[in-house]
Order: structure tokens, then C-alpha cells, then sequence
């Protein structure tokens, strides 16, 4: 076997690997999305993730994969639809002559992954109101949005990446474009029952799990070590032998920054250090720096990392205060800090680093010159009209043929039963034996029986997360 049939194998061993630890971010998503909403939409909210990946990886495997990165124009690839055999294992041929260091298969398991997670972003702002055939139908509408958007970026033959755009794992791909298509659809769907009053104000709805939010932040943040190390898409990168793990600490120092940024800046806007925003404060800094892991010094990730968690904070309040309801903060954390760490490489970029992964030029701090950051805010401008224009208009269409939202009822009994026929949590809504609400437990107290242990009721039998029920007779 010779040295380059090694290499080979060594780099589609380390692709696969990060392919699943990318995978594996659905999980995390699904445990922050359900922990952030209500209980009465957990189960819907943490089911969907299977459901979109399931949609995406076919899609883009029927079609997607192709128009991303077979070979064709500068616009969108024209070859590799429903691959064959051959396409799926050779190297650097046609139809997927990008891929030079990995076959066509591990190629395609590692950028499904990356379709996944930008879809799986959208359903954060229209979480717990949008009707379940939506996912399906949105679903293979933006795989292939985003598959076009794809190749002008992230192929060498691609018009953003000839003009030296720089995104190493997806800032702009995958989070900035998952963000316009998840505030096209807040935007159609409108707010959830109650979130606004009349007045205006917004009114609190606060998720029913934290720790579950906690576990999916830790989950996404392990799995972005798949996400933007994985991106070398080689052991090998440039002229440097295990660039990756230069990736991997950029990235980890621009979270570490994030918390900090995040619950600090809570603290000082909120006056209380909210856990969420220190989660979002983590998430905005992985999103942003997922476009410069590959380009920017260790102290310009930490200054990433430290004004993502800025952003997160104040872009959901100020989404709020817009009238958008986004359960999730999926526009600001992923959106606006997409925009962010796209233009903070074009900033920060260093010219040694650009010229090892052969792209683009250093930034602003260490050339004076606005070329690179002219280059980003270019691509931002040109991902930014056509994704949010074609998601807008395929959810409206829908809209007005069939409707996207759920009826008022469905919304407030919750998604999980009224789609689902289920309870995420049934023993807080039905009887279910030695559950919340049956009556041979003790500790059951009912609306109607205040005096059953003592002068106060424990709990009533509807959890609280249901104030849109009336209370449940003894």
C-alpha cells in the first residue's frame, strides 16, 4: 500500500468520526429546544430532530449533494444526483472532483451532517405552533436552498469562494442561512398564543427544563469538535500535519469566551445572571467562530467568543422587543451571531493561515486593507436576499394554499397530543399508575380539595405549564 492510500484512509477514518460527533448534535438540539419550550410540546419539539435528519439525508443524498458539490457551474453542480457506487468510493473524480482526500461516501455522510444541523436550526423560531407536515414539506424546500447556497461557498468552483470568501465550517452555510429561514417562518406564523400583550409587551414563557437546555449546550458544544475540526476534511491541511487541532482550539476558547461573555453581559442587562443567556452566550460563540476557526489567532477567539456573548443577549431582547416571537433565539444567536464571526474573519484573519488553506487574504488588523471584510460582507449580502427570499416565499405559498399554523385549540392543548396522540410527559396530564395525578399516591392533591393535607394544596393534578386548562376535577 503506498503513502497516499494511507493518507487516504487516515483522513476518511477522521471525516467519519466527525461526521458522527456532528450527528450527534442532533441530540443536543433536541434537549435544548425541548428544555427552552413548554412540556406540553416536549416530545413534538425533540421528535422533530429525527424526523428532519431522516428528510435531509435522503434529499440531499437523492439531489443535494450534487447541486452542493457536483461538478457543474459556478452557480449551482450540475452532476452526481442519485450516485452510483462508483461516484460514492473514488477520490478526486468526477462527479464529485472537490473531494480529494476522502471518497465520495465519507465525503456525503459529512455533509448531510451540516444540512441536518442548519435545518434543524429553522424550527427553533417557529417552535410550538407550526403543523407537522410543514417539516416535511419546508424540509426538502431548504435542503435544497441550502445545497445551492453550498457551492457557492464551499466549492472550488463555487463564484463566492473564487472570490476568496472565507468560511471554514459554516457561519454563514449553515447558521446565518438556518437563521433567515427560521425568522421567514416567524414571521408567517406570528407569536404564540399569549406570548404579547396588548399593549405590546412581551410576556414571559419560559422553557420547562433547564437542565435539559444545560445538557443540549454541552452536547452541541462536544459535537462542534466534529463540526469545525472535522472541516480539515484531512489529516493533512496545507503544508500542516493535524491542523485540526488548531481548529479544535480556537473553537474551545471562543465558547469558554461566550459563557463568560454571555451571563456577564445577563448580569449586567438583566440584573440577574440567567443561565439561558449564558447557554445562548456558548452557542453564539460556537456559531461565530465556526467561520474562523481555521483562519484566527487564539486571542481573536477569545474576542470573538466574549462579543458573541454580547450579541446573544441583546439580539434576543431586541428580537423581542421587534414583535418576533423565537422560542429558541435561533435569530439572534445563530443569525446575527452568523453575520458576526463571518465578518470578524475578514477582521482577524492571518494572512500565514489564509495562505495555508488557500483562501482568501489576511484580514483588516493585520493588512489595512478592507479587501477580505469587503469580500464577507459581499457573501453575507448575497446568501442573505436569496435564502431569506426562497424560504419566505415557499412558506408563504404554503401558507396561503394550506395553512402553517396550527389551530388555536391544537396550540393550546399542545402539540404533542393534538399531533401526536401522546403526552411528552403523561403522567402530568392523564392518570397513569404511581404517576402525577393518581389517586392512590399520597402526595396527590386536587383543585377541589384544598383541605386535603392541611390548610394548602401541594400541586394541582393540570402542572402549571397548562394555564390555558381548567383545572381537572377530583
Amino acid at each position: 500500500m503506498k503513502t497516499s492510500d494511507l493518507l487516504i484512509a487516515a483522513n476518511t477514518l477522521w471525516v467519519v468520526i466527525a461526521a458522527v460527533l456532528v450527528m450527534f448534535m442532533q441530540a443536543g438540539f433536541a434537549f435544548l429546544e425541548a428544555g427552552l419550550t413548554r412540556m406540553k410540546n416536549a416530545a413534538h419539539i425533540a421528535g422533530k430532530n429525527v424526523l428532519i435528519f431522516g428528510i435531509t439525508s435522503l434529499v440531499y443524498w437523492a439531489v443535494g449533494f450534487g447541486i452542493a458539490f457536483g461538478d457543474g457551474n459556478a452557480v449551482i453542480g450540475t452532476h452526481g444526483f442519485f450516485p452510483s457506487t462508483d461516484a460514492l468510493l473514488s477520490v478526486g473524480k468526477a462527479p464529485y472532483s472537490f473531494f480529494s482526500t476522502i471518497p465520495g461516501a465519507a465525503a456525503y455522510l459529512f455533509e448531510v451532517v451540516f444540512a441536518g444541523v442548519s435545518l434543524a436550526i429553522v424550527w427553533g423560531a417557529m417552535a410550538e405552533r407550526a403543523k407537522l407536515w410543514v417539516y416535511f414539506a419546508f424540509g426538502v424546500c431548504f435542503t435544497l436552498i441550502y445545497s445551492i447556497t453550498s457551492h457557492w461557498i464551499w466549492h472550488s468552483g463555487g463564484w463566492l469562494f473564487g472570490l476568496g470568501m472565507q468560511d471554514f465550517a459554516g457561519s454563514t452555510v449553515v447558521h446565518y442561512q438556518g437563521a433567515l429561514a427560521a425568522l421567514a417562518g416567524a414571521l408567517l406564523l406570528g407569536p404564540r398564543i399569549g406570548k404579547f400583550g396588548k399593549d405590546g409587551r412581551a410576556n414571559p414563557i419560559p422553557g420547562h427544563n433547564m437542565p435539559y437546555a444545560v445538557l443540549g449546550t454541552l452536547i452541541l458544544w462536544f459535537g462542534w469538535f466534529g463540526f469545525n475540526p472535522g472541516s480539515t476534511l484531512a489529516v493533512v491541511t496545507g503544508d500542516k500535519l493535524g491542523y485540526f487541532g488548531y481548529v479544535a482550539l480556537t473553537t474551545n476558547l471562543a465558547a469558554a469566551a461566550g459563557a463568560l461573555g454571555g451571563i456577564l453581559s445577563a448580569w449586567a442587562i438583566l440584573r440577574k445572571p440567567d443561565v439561558s443567556m449564558m447557554l445562548n452566550g456558548v452557542l453564539a460563540a460556537l456559531v461565530a467562530i465556526t467561520a474562523a476557526s481555521g483562519f484566527v489567532a487564539p486571542w481573536a477567539a477569545v474576542v470573538i467568543g466574549l462579543v458573541s456573548g454580547v450579541i446573544a443577549v441583546v439580539g434576543v431582547l431586541w428580537v423581542e422587543g421587534l414583535g418576533i416571537d423565537d422560542p429558541i433565539g435561533a435569530v439572534a444567536v445563530h443569525g446575527m451571531s452568523g453575520v458576526w464571526g463571518t465578518l470578524a474573519t475578514g477582521l482577524f484573519a492571518v494572512p500565514a493561515l489564509a495562505a495555508n488553506l488557500a483562501t482568501g487574504t489576511g484580514g483588516l488588523v493585520y493588512t489595512g486593507s478592507f479587501h477580505q471584510l469587503g469580500v464577507q460582507a459581499v457573501g453575507l449580502l448575497a446568501v442573505g436576499v436569496f435564502t431569506f427570499s426562497s424560504s419566505f416565499g415557499c412558506l408563504w405559498a404554503m401558507k396561503r394554499l394550506w395553512g402553517i399554523r396550527v389551530e388555536a385549540h391544537v396550540e393550546t392543548a399542545g402539540l404533542d397530543v393534538s399531533e401526536h396522540g401522546m403526552w411528552g410527559y403523561p403522567e402530568f396530564y392523564i392518570p397513569v399508575p404511581g404517576g402525577y395525578g393518581d389517586p392512590s399516591t399520597v402526595l396527590t392533591t386536587h383543585w377541589n380539595d384544598p383541605g386535603a393535607h392541611g390548610s394548602k394544596s401541594l400541586e394541582p393534578r393540570v402542572h402549571p405549564d397548562r394555564l390555558d386548562a381548567e383545572p381537572e376535577p377530583a
